[in-house]
């Protein structure tokens, strides 16, 4: 069986991969890496001096095409139960199916078994551990 490609296939282009990170984070534990945008008057930051850390800004943002998109070309579509995967059949050119991290194994079972008939359909194959 051939598999499944995306309808559309654009190139990727990720700005910036790293993460932002807060200002003098790395030189204290008490201080967390996550983004906080710095307000003070005479923070080098914000003013944007040379050889500080960067400002998350507009220009940084990612194509609206090609957000949100896999390196496949297909975007993920969270998926609970079989139901929701028969949605999907609809617009399988644009969107890839991934089961939900809590749903049961015999769900996922049911799931990966319909899925055995539209292939290529699930972005990750689960291993389905046995009990016996």
């Amino acid at each position: 069986m051939v598999a499944l490609r995306p309808l559309v296939k654009p190139k990727i282009i990720k700005k910036r991969t790293k993460k932002f990170i807060w200002h003098q984070s790395d030189r204290y534990v008490k201080i967390k890496h996550n983004w906080w945008k710095r307000r003070g008057i005479d923070n080098r930051v914000r003013r944007r001096f040379k050889g500080q850390i960067l400002m998350p800004s507009i220009g940084y943002r990612s194509n609206k095409k090609t957000k949100h998109m896999l390196p496949s070309g297909f975007r993920k579509f969270l998926v609970h139960n079989v139901k929701e995967l028969e949605v999907l059949l609809m617009c399988n050119k644009s969107y890839c199916a991934e089961i939900a991290h809590n749903v049961s194994s015999k769900n996922r079972k049911a799931i990966v078994e319909r899925e055995l008939l539209y292939p290529d359909l699930l972005k990750d194959k689960p291993e389905c551990h046995e009990e016996g």
